[in-house]
């Protein structure tokens, strides 16, 4: 588990699991990397097009890191299980589309009125 504060150690894991240089990606998998790199270690997410690779990614990725993929039964409940998390110091995102962050309205209301740090991608269609 990774443990708050623990940095320096994961900053070593990351240099050690990916090696620089150039990597051709797609935008979405180059939105999940930047996330893993920043700090990300939770991601709840259902998926819907186009935002699937992002939560591919994520779930292939995550357990290297320490971390933990979520796929939730709607999106409703990836951004409570996103609030819940957070609450516990875990740095984590979703990604989702229309008609998901639709869905997210009444659980995104709460994070903001409780100041609940979280990163919601809304991909385009």
């Amino acid at each position: 588990m990774i443990i708050r504060g623990d940095e320096p150690e994961q900053l070593r894991l990351i240099r050690k699991l990916y090696k620089p240089g150039n990597y051709f990606l797609q935008g979405n998998e180059a939105v999940a990397y930047g996330a893993l790199f920043a700090g990300c270690r939770f991601y709840a997410g259902y998926p819907i097009t186009p935002s699937s690779e992002i939560a591919e990614t994520m779930a292939r990725e995550l357990p290297k890191l320490g971390g933990y993929y979520l796929q939730m039964e709607d999106e409703i409940g990836s951004i409570a299980a996103m609030v819940g998390a957070s609450w516990t110091g875990f740095k984590v995102m979703t990604a989702t589309a229309g008609p998901g962050f639709s869905l997210m309205q009444e659980n995104l209301g709460y994070a903001v009125m409780t100041e609940t740090p979280l990163v919601l991608v809304d991909v385009q269609r």
